[in-house]
């Protein structure tokens, strides 16, 4: 075998051993993806969103995050913390979208960052080896950049048209298919991903559906989020947690 075969396989040794973050390991981490739950609080209603976080993981959500792209500072922080809480109460990973420091003053797990947002390095850099860090991605070029950078998951999409982007459909099931073959870490697609679509990740390879809308726009998030786990791990497989 040639040196650069040789060093090639040790990075990729290096890049597919067990790690734990914080108090959770590399498969816990996987497991996770299975049903992974976005928060919005369009849809409240008068409901507070830890309440609505605590319904959705007694339903079977396996991880959380926190999306606030408009809250004041301290309103974010208590509600980083608030879910932090309930999250730990019922041992599933909680991370921050996009937001490195918050994520780091609230004790959150770990944070999501998009290509735009902090780079994965450096968000790793500030929150440290424990931390959990997700990147988005559309690409397989984008999928082993992060991989490269020491990305815990991947998210991608979008699969599907949502509220938020109703013309727009970022990465097909294609896509989606070479991002899981080409890399080693967990992957999960967003975009559109419910009951009624879950079926479609069969055979892609991918670990799970992050959802928003079809838990928290729902009346009742328990009954949402049981629905969405029996869906999808009919779609990609069954996880103990």
């Amino acid at each position: 075998m040639a040196a650069g075969d040789v060093a090639a396989g040790g990075a990729a040794a290096e890049k597919t051993a067990p790690c734990r973050r914080g108090r959770w390991s590399a498969e816990d981490i996987r497991r996770g993806m299975l049903l992974y739950a976005v928060t919005d609080r369009a849809w409240l209603r008068g409901r507070t969103l830890a309440d609505c976080v605590r319904e959705a993981v007694e339903g079977g959500a396996t991880f959380v995050q926190l999306r606030e792209k408009r809250a004041p500072r301290d309103e974010a922080l208590a509600l980083a913390r608030e879910l932090k809480t309930a999250c730990a109460e019922a041992r599933v990973p909680f991370v921050v979208d996009d937001d490195v420091a918050l994520a780091a003053e609230a004790g959150a797990d770990g944070v999501h960052v998009g290509q735009s947002d902090t780079a994965c390095a450096e968000a790793r850099r500030i929150l440290g080896p424990e931390a959990i860090v997700g990147v988005s991605a559309r690409t397989v070029a984008e999928a082993l950049e992060a991989e490269a950078a020491r990305a815990d998951y991947l998210g991608v999409g979008a699969l599907h048209p949502t509220p938020t982007k109703p013309d727009a459909v970022d990465v097909t099931y294609d896509e989606l298919r070479a991002i899981c073959e080409a890399v080693s870490i967990p992957v999960v697609g967003i975009g559109g991903v419910d009951a009624t679509t879950a079926h479609e990740l069969a055979g892609t390879g991918v670990d799970g559906g992050a959802v928003v809308s079809a838990i928290f726009a729902s009346c009742d998030c328990h009954a949402a989020a049981r629905e969405l786990r029996a869906a999808l791990e009919e779609a990609v497989g069954t996880w103990a947690r």
